[in-house]
C-alpha cells in the first residue's frame, strides 16, 4: 500500500527538529499537556501581524499611518505583561511601530495575499502554511515576512529558512508564477533582509522537509501503535503527571488513593434554561481545568523516542513544567523577559 502524505506546516517540522519531547506534547498527546502562561513578546508579535493584515483590508483612503496605530489600539493583546503600565507602555511602542513601517509603503500596491494560506504536495509530504504578506513584483512574486523580536536579522536567516523556502515554492505552483525572492522585514529597525532562491536552493528545502518529514512520520506511527496498545491492554492507566484526584475515565491510580476533589466553584447563570443545571465555565474554572492536563503515559521506548533536547532554550518552552532536563537546563523565564526592555 502506498504512505499516507506527511500532513504538516514548517512549524511542525522545524518543532521536530528543536526538540522531539516538545513536539510529541504539541501535536500527539492528547489531551495536549497544559502550557506555562502566555509570553508578552507573543503578544506584541500577534498584535502588530494582526494590525498590518487589517491595514491591507482597509479601503485606499483609509491606509494611513493613523488608521495602522488605531488598529492596532484596537486589537491589543495584553496577556503576558507584568502589569498594564508595562502593557501600556509597549502599546505606545508597537503603535509607532506600525505607524512609522506603514508610512513607507505604497497604499496602492495592493498585496496579492495577505495571511494568505498556500500548500502543495510531493510524494511524502502534505505541506501547508500561512504567509504574512505575498507581494508582486514584476512578473515574480515575493514571500514577505515580519519579524518584530529584538534580535538582529543577516541574510543568513532569510537564506536557511526552511518555512519561507517551501512558502515560496507553494506560492509558485498555486499561482504558475515563479517566486523565488523571500525578504524578512523587520520592524523595529525597519530593515529589510532579501535572499534569492534558485531552483536548486529551492529544490534543497524541499529535500530537507521530506527527510524531516519521513523521520516524524515514523514516529508519529510508533507513538500511535504503542499509545493505542497500551491504552487497550490498560485502560485504567492516565497521565503520570495529572493530579491525584483526577480520575478520569478509569477511575483513581492504582498507586494514590483517591483524593477529595476541589471546592465546587458558585454555579453561574444557566447555559440552557432549559436544564438548570448546566452553567457556562468560568476562566477559572477552565484555567483549573487546564492546569491539571500532563502527558500521556507512554511506554519507556516511546518516551525515548521523543527525547528531549535540553538547552537554554528550555527556559522558554510552554511546556517546561513537565520535562525535568528542561528544568534543570535553564533558568526559569518570567512572561515578560522577551521583550527589548
Amino acid at each position: 500500500m502506498p504512505r499516507r502524505l506527511y500532513s504538516c506546516t514548517p512549524s511542525r517540522l522545524n518543532a521536530w527538529l528543536d526538540c522531539r519531547r516538545r513536539y510529541r506534547f504539541t501535536y500527539l498527546d492528547r489531551p495536549q499537556p497544559s502550557k506555562g502562561p502566555a509570553w508578552a513578546h507573543n503578544s506584541v508579535g500577534a498584535s502588530v501581524h494582526n494590525a498590518l493584515a487589517a491595514w491591507w483590508r482597509e479601503p485606499y483612503e483609509r491606509r494611513t499611518p493613523l488608521t495602522a496605530a488605531t488598529l492596532l489600539t484596537s486589537g491589543w493583546i495584553t496577556e503576558g505583561f507584568r502589569d498594564g503600565e508595562q502593557s501600556a507602555r509597549w502599546l505606545a511602542r508597537a503603535r509607532d511601530l506600525v505607524s512609522g513601517y506603514v508610512a513607507t509603503l505604497d497604499p496602492s500596491d495592493d498585496p496579492v495575499g495577505v495571511e494568505r494560506t498556500v500548500a502543495t504536495r510531493t510524494k511524502v509530504i502534505a505541506l501547508s502554511g500561512r504567509i504574512d504578506r505575498l507581494d508582486r513584483r514584476g512578473d515574480e512574486l515575493v514571500v514577505v515576512d515580519y519579524k518584530t523580536g529584538r534580535r538582529p536579522l543577516t541574510q543568513d536567516d532569510a537564506r536557511s529558512s526552511l518555512a519561507l523556502a517551501v512558502y515560496a515554492i507553494a506560492a509558485s505552483r498555486m499561482m504558475r508564477t515563479p517566486a523565488r525572492a523571500v525578504e524578512l522585514h523587520h520592524l523595529p529597525t525597519g530593515e529589510i533582509v532579501e535572499w534569492r532562491h534558485t531552483d536548486e536552493s529551492l529544490g534543497r528545502h524541499l529535500s530537507r522537509a521530506e527527510e524531516i518529514a519521513l523521520e516524524a512520520a515514523d514516529a508519529d506511527d510508533r507513538y500511535r501503535a504503542a499509545v493505542s496498545s497500551d491504552a487497550s491492554s490498560a485502560p485504567s492507566r492516565r497521565s503520570r503527571s495529572a493530579p491525584a484526584w483526577d480520575t478520569g475515565p478509569g477511575g483513581p491510580a492504582p498507586h494514590a488513593p483517591p483524593q477529595p476533589r476541589p471546592a465546587e466553584p458558585e454555579p453561574r447563570p444557566s447555559a440552557d434554561p432549559g436544564n438548570p443545571g448546566a452553567a457556562w465555565p468560568s476562566k477559572d474554572d477552565l484555567r483549573r481545568e487546564r492546569a491539571s492536563v500532563g502527558p500521556a503515559a507512554v511506554p519507556a521506548e516511546i518516551d525515548a523516542l521523543f527525547a528531549p533536547s535540553p538547552g537554554p532554550i528550555c527556559g522558554w518552552c510552554d511546556f517546561r513544567r513537565h520535562c525535568p532536563e528542561g528544568l534543570a537546563a535553564a533558568p526559569e523565564r518570567r512572561p515578560w523577559d522577551g521583550l527589548a526592555e
